[in-house]
């Protein structure tokens, strides 16, 4: 058999005189599966009796029950399932689960997402173009479909604030567009604020895609820069986090991804965005679910069929809710015709669901994938032979030695500027407080509930930029974490209350070349490793699920008052109302680099 991948399907254009003869009984089908019932996304009803044919990896007609008889298909019994399409994930990095695209395709079927849509600003802003080109490579490889929405801010602002590895400027996007048939969109504008305010390199970017005729995806927070972002061109966002913000926007005719965080993260805007259907009255036609961000372990239990069931908790019906997941993010991206429903010519990518909306099996192009809950040795064969990535994204990690790692201790009175952590939300605090003259910092640690943060460039760009930080109500009152992640230009962040143990920290992310780790009394108790751009881990999604599983155990005995995908974001510096880069403390929105020390 041919590798299971996106184009083990042909295309329709060369089907269809063949489902033509099978759907019309001239010719027998590949596969029934009967005793079905069909959650229709189109009409939004669960249609009784049903069974679906399928030839070719695709739909060729979906039948009443008992239509086929006495023929050499292969069938398959529902026993009285819910068959429906697989889901389509418009909006994911797949470089937030560590893992690579052919590793990740594992824990998407067994959540029955067949389909995503990527943004792979990760590996951009480390590699450059050879990075989001090695991903492309990995994802063809991949039994599952992917396509991309090209990295459109990377870096996310400017040299000035932030050194990254890469620099797609508006030519490399263009080229990409041009090189890559998968390249469907342009991925989400983080500069929100510059593209509201008329940035050349910025709207050269957006032109670079609707020169050619992509949708742009976005990236907004404030409502009063809605109006300017959707006259720039920008046609869906996932960042929509309350009602009123959700509601401007599909006014404005910004599709909205609404994203499903685990519970115990930041990020769980869905119950919220939601209510502009549920409380306003809004249609849900052009309104989608989205994962954005899982770790490995998240990723096996919050896929995309979490959130579909997260939507019906908020409100919806279960047939609304799974075409949110699967036919509306289709049509987001013009592909209705090919996934998201139960239509002729349809590709067979499929999911057996209990009726709380449960996966149990998932067909991917007409192969069964996933059955029972667990793969079958067609994709176990599949996932066995992943893609190489150059050798490059191996070396990736390129540190000076003797580094300084803290600030000096003030002389005199000073105000500091921190970063405060304590919010319930992604945004950062900015909270001033005033250092008094002490003998060492640790007094200062436990007056104000402090400890450093600092930011170590890793691309080998400069003459090792290191900026300090201080961060409140991190909760860390020994040892140190650190992390490559740091979005987005995935520098290393580590915080800590003393240099050795920052140092132990930064000694194991340059020996893995990245990683994540946690420091105490001078051991590294976790760490997940991440050789691949400092981002992705070369093991199977289950085992750098353990990995990452530890790490949690770790960093919450570790006192860290934020999970570790929330440290990540402490240098993303487009989010307000304070971040970290390796240039130093960003003020957000003003995007100005402010000292650490004032005189008080």
């Amino acid at each position: 058999m041919t590798a299971l991948t996106r184009f083990s399907v042909q295309p329709l254009s060369t089907m269809t005189r063949r489902l033509a003869d099978v759907a019309s009984a001239r010719r027998d089908p590949d596969l029934v599966i009967q005793g079905a019932r069909v959650l229709s996304t189109y009409s939004e009803r669960i249609l009784e009796g049903r069974e679906v044919w399928i030839s070719g990896g695709r739909i060729a007609a979906v039948k009443s029950a008992g239509s086929y008889r006495n023929g050499s298909a292969k069938l398959y019994d529902a026993k009285g399932g819910i068959i429906a399409p697989g889901l389509v994930d418009p909006h994911i990095h797949i470089e937030s689960s560590m893992v690579t695209a052919c590793a990740y395709a594992e824990a998407a079927l067994l959540n029955g997402t067949t389909t995503i849509f990527c943004d792979s600003h990760e590996i951009g802003n480390v590699m450059d173009v050879a990075g989001v080109e090695a991903m492309l490579e990995d994802a063809r490889l991949a039994p599952l479909s992917i396509f991309l929405t090209v990295p459109s801010t990377v870096p996310a602002t400017s040299p000035e604030l932030e050194t990254a590895g890469g620099d797609l400027t508006p030519a490399k996007i263009a080229a990409l567009f041009d090189k890559w048939p998968e390249a469907v969109a342009l991925g989400e504008k983080m500069d929100f604020v510059p593209v509201a305010m008329g940035d050349e390199r910025s709207h050269a970017i957006l032109a670079a895609a609707l020169q050619r005729g992509r949708p742009v995806s976005g990236h907004v927070y404030g409502r009063e820069f809605v109006a300017a972002y959707a006259a720039s061109g920008v046609t869906d966002t996932h960042e929509a986090i309350d009602r009123d913000i959700a509601d401007d926007l599909l006014e404005a005719g910004v599709w909205l991804f609404l994203r499903g965080g685990p519970p115990t993260t930041p990020w769980h805007s869905l119950p919220h965005a939601i209510k502009t259907i549920t409380e306003l009255g809004a249609s849900h036609k052009r309104v989608a679910v989205c994962t954005d961000d899982r770790d490995a372990e998240d990723l096996l239990a919050f896929g995309l069929d979490w959130v579909t069931r997260e939507a019906v908790k908020a409100g919806m019906t279960p047939e609304q809710a799974w075409a949110m997941g699967s036919l509306h993010g289709a049509t987001r991206f013009g592909m209705e015709g090919e996934i998201g429903g139960m239509g002729g010519g349809r590709r067979a990518d499929l999911v057996l669901l209990t009726d709380d909306l449960k996966p149990v099996s998932t067909w991917y192009g007409g192969e069964l994938v996933v059955d029972n809950r667990k793969i079958t040795p067609i994709l176990d064969e599949a996932l066995s032979k992943p893609y190489r990535y150059p050798e490059a994204a191996y070396h990736t990690v390129k540190l000076p030695k003797n580094l300084k790692l803290a600030p000096d201790l003030p002389v005199d009175t000073v105000t500091a500027h921190t970063i405060r952590t304590e919010l319930p939300g992604i945004t950062l605090g900015h909270l001033t407080v005033t250092l008094e003259p002490a003998d060492r910092w640790q007094t200062h640690f436990d007056r104000h509930d402090l400890c450093f943060v600092t930011v170590v460039e890793r691309h080998g760009k400069s003459s090792g930029n290191v900026a300090h930080g201080l961060l409140n109500g991190f909760g860390l009152k020994k040892g140190a974490v650190a992390s490559s992640v740091g979005h987005d230009s995935h520098n290393i962040i580590v915080a800590g209350t003393n240099e050795l143990d920052m140092q132990l920290a930064l000694d194991a992310i340059e020996e893995k070349q990245g990683g994540v780790c946690v420091v105490m009394d001078g051991k590294v108790t976790a760490m997940v490793p991440l050789p691949i751009a400092g981002l992705l881990s070369d093991k199977r999604v289950h085992e750098v699920a353990g990995e990452v599983k530890a790490l949690k155990l770790e960093w919450e005995k570790a006192g860290c008052t934020i999970a570790y995908m929330g440290f990540n974001l402490i240098p993303l510096s487009v989010i307000p109302e304070i971040r970290i880069t390796d240039k130093g403390l960003v003020l957000v929105p003003e995007m100005v680099i402010s000292p650490l020390f004032e005189k008080a």
